[in-house]
């Protein structure tokens, strides 16, 4: 029985034995990182070297912004050699690294640092248009990058040119976050600004800034006409004085102004015009009728004109109407204008026509070589006593009882 006893115990002696060499056998010799160099310059070869393990050869999973991938070991010298791929070592950043043997026994990270060099520079700027005064700005956005197409390292000088009028400035701003940038403020004129920048002896193309007048400020306006007459054919052509901004800066061209007229009844009439440096012309022929015009001009929303007034003279006194065929002709004329000569064709003549004190009919023709002749057909007409008013030029004439037969 003793023996039996001493027998159990060697045999669990030499199991236990077997199972710490087991254990010593997979905790020996990890897999360790030989290299010590933690930061390479982009696009140049990163080989990673470890110590050998028993012939193992584990994949090694390398892993940065651009995505992942598995790196094969190749065995040299009693160690393990990993090849990072290229298409990871052209990219700037962080690489993260573990080996893939049963234990995970080894992991890290190196670096991928930018070069010293510009092979191309992005630019890009705006608005492209700002308003003169020094209060508006375009920014100017340059990323300096390699032949790799990475941003260059922090810190980076650009020079940011500026050509205005007859001044030329340079400003150097430095790269950070990948990127230069800087705020381009307008001066107190307008004009065009060209702008460029420079890194490391690479120049951007050239970029153009517009410079436009600021708002508006009230500005006059004026009048011009052959005659002061109503004979509604002649045309009175408004201008503007030159309109500026508050830095005396011109406004641009096609800026927009209307002029309103109110006329001696209250309505109100409207004419238009766009500014050629600086100035807007505007047209409206000239009332037929005796009046007092009211004139203001408004770029609107921005600025306004003083007030100014015209009056116009009737062309026309009186005029003379013949009853003719039955009077169911009616001849008005001659229309005679303030040389007496025949009014110019166009000039509007209306006849109202009543019966039994209502409104029967309102017909309107236009002077041909100074008269108008109204034909009042039996069928439309009946026979009875009517009632007539004639208008044209401001002047009414009323014939009452005319009777058509």
């Amino acid at each position: 029985m003793h023996f039996k006893r001493t027998y159990i115990f060697v045999i669990g002696l030499v199991l236990l034995s077997s199972f710490a060499v087991i254990q010593s056998s997979d905790m020996t010799n990890p897999i360790q990182l030989l290299t010590t160099q933690t930061d390479y310059n982009v696009g140049y070869p990163v080989v990673l070297e470890f110590t050998a393990s028993e012939g193992e050869k584990p994949l090694l999973y390398c892993s940065n912004s651009y995505g992942s991938t598995l790196v094969s070991a190749k065995a040299k010298n009693d160690t393990l050699q990993y090849v990072i791929p290229y298409n990871m070592t052209k990219k700037i950043g962080v690489v993260n690294w573990i080996v893939l043997d049963k234990n995970k026994s080894a992991a890290g990270q190196f670096n991928i640092d930018p070069k010293a060099e510009v092979a191309t520079m992005e630019t890009y700027i705006g608005p492209p248009s700002i308003e003169a005064g020094g209060t508006d700005y375009t920014m100017l956005v340059v990323i300096p990058t390699d032949s790799l197409d990475n941003p260059v390292p922090t810190n980076t000088k650009v020079d940011a040119k500026f050509q205005f009028l007859n001044s030329e400035e340079k400003d150097a701003i430095f790269t950070k976050n990948l990127i230069s940038y800087k705020n381009i403020y307008s001066k107190k004129e307008s004009g065009r600004m060209l702008v460029s920048s420079e890194s490391l002896g690479v120049n951007s193309k050239e970029f153009t800034i517009n410079v436009w007048a600021a708002i508006p400020t009230d500005f006059k306006i004026m009048a011009k006409r052959p005659h002061n007459y109503a004979d509604g054919n002649q045309v009175t052509t408004f201008n503007t004085s030159v309109i500026k901004d508050k830095q005396n800066n011109v406004v641009s061209d096609g800026t927009f102004v209307t002029f309103f007229i109110t006329n001696g009844s209250g309505n109100i009439l409207k004419t238009t015009g766009t500014t050629i440096e600086g100035i807007a012309y505007a047209k409206i022929i000239h009332p037929d009728f005796k009046d007092n015009w009211s004139i203001k001009a408004y770029v609107d929303g921005m600025a306004e004109s003083d007030t100014i007034t015209l009056n116009y003279q009737s062309v026309i006194e009186d005029f003379e109407v013949a009853f003719a065929n039955k009077n169911r002709e009616i001849l008005v004329g001659p229309l005679q204008s303030f040389m007496k000569q025949m009014i110019p064709d166009g000039l509007h003549v209306k006849l109202l026509i009543y019966k039994d004190n209502l409104l029967v009919d309102t017909i309107t023709k236009t002077a041909f070589n100074g008269y108008v002749t109204f034909n009042l057909k039996p069928a439309i007409y009946k026979n009875g006593s009517y009632n007539f008013s004639i208008e044209t030029a401001g002047i009414h004439k009323t014939f009452n009882n005319k009777k058509l037969w």
